[in-house]
């Protein structure tokens, strides 16, 4: 009965908010009405007013928008008997319209995400056997030794884990090429691996064939192995100490539940943070998704696997005929299958892995250009909208998170759309200058608030526009051929571990700089018009406007494509763990300041008068670190390479990197990076800062004009070197 009453008041609000919205209003009145309601919004987003307030606010801003799409829809469209007019006008307002239905998803499912679940111990006498699936292809063997290394560093008995190397890049049809060096390198690569796995205590897999990529290499690992628990890690994905700890605990209470996703935390930049040096400011891309949407997905049982950083129940599994690979992102297409069956998911907001980002450009839009193809392979040959076994909730859920890669296309509409005007005076959009700028700009104002207020401390204002702007260039002949052929795209592995040794502009960076000249063109032939057309200048100061803002994302970009040198891939972390470092066949009472997967820099105490000697020491080449490993059965010693030392006050600074004499020091060197976890939490937290709307905008301007004036200084550099590559290779 109370649920008919809620649903009736439901209806009754709705309707009478649907016809408010739909009242024919003078544009005087539109305008304090809207900006009521902006207002509204405004003050409770900068208030931070939570609870029945949170939803008052994104009320006011969804009505904004509501009226902004009855008068799109009633007002502006060209007549169909002026197809020149129509057709680029019509293709423009759905894209319109698809933005819209993206913003009602996110509502619908972040508009009161759950609280972030850190984390459930299970009771002392639930210790379920856990099988470790690292699937590996093409990974560097040291980068596999310290992923191995921090799994057998797992708090957890060792008796009920077994952790498996499953290899795809020495399987039998690799060592059995007709290509004779590459099945030579399969069989060096076979037998290496072999020898890490027997030393590290760890189980190694490879099989016959490379059928169904990861998800076939994870399905063979099913077939030979029998714990009840299964976790996935990708080869760059290295977990903390308590990462079983904090997720084995939930299957306990819930015999339906068949995954437990923890979040993808990275140790070093994206492309674009760290061509932008927004890394240590600003939050990372992905943290928008782990932070906000899986939380406001878990609230409708539907988060999904990630394809890492998992616990998967192996009986749901065996019901589902194991891992799906149909699409090339067998991650989410199994959690719908698992899903459509009844079973449960569980996202836990604490970050327990550490792994790494594409370093260039080209491979991060590679990976990209993966996960749309195949949530588009999910789109259409999984159709979650129409899945039977799905609830409401999870079919909207699942249709968010596809639909959503199809930006690409609005993407480039809006980009275009202002030149139809500039260039072919076609009259797309039917309104005065004064009417489009006022309900435009009311929207858009409204649109940036509400997501400022959902997303604010994980996404800066205009920062996801960029994200998506730097994507469409390439992710849209992606997204068509998938259309055309749903069965052709195939997996391809994302490049770990890159460098990048010298400043240079991206390989796929050219198509950027082309459309910022466009831009700009059309800019110059705007302003030209408003000047030439005074009776017109209206519609062209606001299309002009339009094209300009454009043209701000499209200089931004060329700061994206300009890449910064950068040696390592990996990003030093802070620890602070005390520590003793030999020098001089001597001992000395030392701390650990921060480390990376390579080397670390330690701090040798003295006294002042004993620092030059001590300094004089270190230009030996090679020390011993010892220190209390957190993890039991890591080696407390190692030795390492002094590469550099400084004197600072009351010791010396002394810089290292690893040098591993035997396998298990990787045991040692996985528990100072990887161990505890909430050094991880600790960083994001102190980048989750809301800017808010004004000063996030002010930011923005000036990092896009910024990276405009550098990406063609990486022009010029560039053509000088081809034009004189002799001066251009000092």
């Amino acid at each position: 009965m109370l649920k008919a009453v809620s649903f009736l008041a439901w209806a009754l609000v709705s309707a009478g908010f649907l016809i408010l919205i739909s009242l024919p209003i003078s544009l005087q009145t539109h305008l304090i009405a809207t900006l009521l309601a902006v207002v509204v919004l405004a003050t409770l987003k900068t208030l931070e007013i939570k609870g029945p307030w949170r939803m008052v606010g994104l009320a006011c801003g969804t009505a904004v928008v509501l009226r902004y799409v009855y008068w799109r829809t009633t007002s502006t469209l060209p007549p169909v008997n002026q197809l020149e007019n129509f057709i680029p006008g019509i293709v423009l307002y759905i894209a319109e319209m698809y933005s819209v239905v993206m913003l009602a998803l996110s509502l619908v499912i972040v508009s009161s995400p759950l609280r972030s679940s850190v984390g459930k111990r299970g009771s002392a006498d639930y210790k379920p056997t856990v099988d470790i699936f690292i699937p590996t292809y093409n990974e560097d063997p040291q980068m596999l030794a310290n992923t191995l290394g921090a799994t057998r560093n797992l708090d957890y008995p060792a008796d009920k884990i077994t952790v498996w190397l499953l290899d795809d890049g020495g399987t039998l049809q690799k060592r059995s090429s007709n290509d004779i060096p590459q099945a030579h390198a399969a069989e060096r690569r076979h037998e290496e691996l072999q020898t890490l796995c027997r030393e590290m205590g760890v189980r190694y897999l490879t099989r016959d064939r490379n059928e169904h990529a990861k998800a076939g290499n994870l399905n063979n690992g099913m077939q030979h192995s029998t714990g009840e628990l299964i976790v996935v890690f990708d080869a760059d994905h290295a977990p903390a100490q308590d990462f079983l700890l904090e997720t084995v605990g939930y299957f306990e209470d819930d015999p339906k539940l068949f995954l437990v996703q923890t979040p993808h935390f990275f140790l070093n930049p994206d492309p674009i943070e760290r061509n932008l040096n927004t890394f240590e400011k600003m939050p990372g891309e992905n943290e928008m998704f782990y932070g906000i949407i899986q939380r406001g997905l878990d609230k409708w049982n539907g988060s999904f696997f990630c394809g890492s950083a998992a616990v998967l129940r192996r009986r749901a599994l065996d019901e589902a005929g194991g891992f799906s690979g149909i699409s090339i992102t067998e991650d989410c297409e199994t959690a719908l299958a698992l899903h459509s069956s009844g079973w449960n998911s569980v996202y836990v907001d604490k970050s327990l892995i550490a792994g790494l980002q594409p370093a260039t450009f080209a491979s991060f839009i590679g990976q990209r250009s993966r996960w749309a193809q195949g949530m588009m392979q999910i789109l259409i040959f999984r159709q979650p909208m129409f899945r039977r076994g799905l609830s409401l909730a999870q079919r909207l859920c699942y249709m968010s998170s596809t639909l959503f890669w199809l930006f690409p296309i609005p993407r480039t509409i809006f980009l275009i759309a202002p030149l139809f005007y500039i260039f072919f005076d076609l009259q797309i959009f039917v309104a005065s200058g004064g009417t489009f700028l006022a309900y435009t700009a009311t929207y858009m104002l409204a649109n940036l608030l509400i997501q400022n207020y959902l997303y604010g401390r994980f996404r800066w204002p205009w920062i996801s526009e960029l994200y998506e702007y730097v994507q469409t260039i390439h992710l849209l002949p992606a997204i068509i051929s998938v259309m055309l052929h749903p069965t052709k795209p195939t997996f391809k592995v994302t490049a770990k571990d890159e460098s990048i040794k010298q400043s240079r502009l991206s390989e796929i960076g050219l198509p950027f700089f082309i459309i910022f000249g466009v831009l700009a063109v059309a800019t110059v032939v705007a302003a030209y018009r408003i000047y030439a057309e005074p009776y017109k200048a209206d519609v062209t100061l606001v299309v002009g406007g339009w094209n300009l803002l454009n043209l701000i994302f499209a200089g931004c970009a060329l700061g994206v494509v300009s890449e910064k040198g950068d040696k390592s891939s990996s990003r030093r972390v802070t620890v602070e763990r005390r520590c003793e470092f030999m020098l001089a066949n001597e001992w000395h009472q030392a701390r650990v300041e921060n480390v990376s997967v390579h080397g670390m820099l330690i701090h040798v105490f003295c006294k002042d008068s004993d620092a030059a000697s001590m300094q004089a020491a270190a230009q030996e080449t090679a020390g011993t670190i010892r220190i209390k490993p957190f993890c039991d059965g890591a080696p407390s010693t190692m030795p390492v390479n002094i590469v550099r030392s400084h004197v600072g006050d009351g010791y010396v600074g002394i810089g290292c990197t690893f040098s591993p004499q035997q396998t298990l020091d990787h045991r040692l060197i996985a528990d100072l990076m990887f161990a505890n976890s909430s050094q991880w939490s600790e960083f994001q937290k102190r980048r989750h800062k809301n800017p808010g709307l004004i000063r996030g905008t002010i930011n923005f301007l000036g990092i896009a004009f910024y990276q405009t004036t550098r990406g063609f200084y990486y022009l010029t550099k560039a053509f000088s070197t081809k034009v004189n590559p002799v001066e251009g290779g000092k």
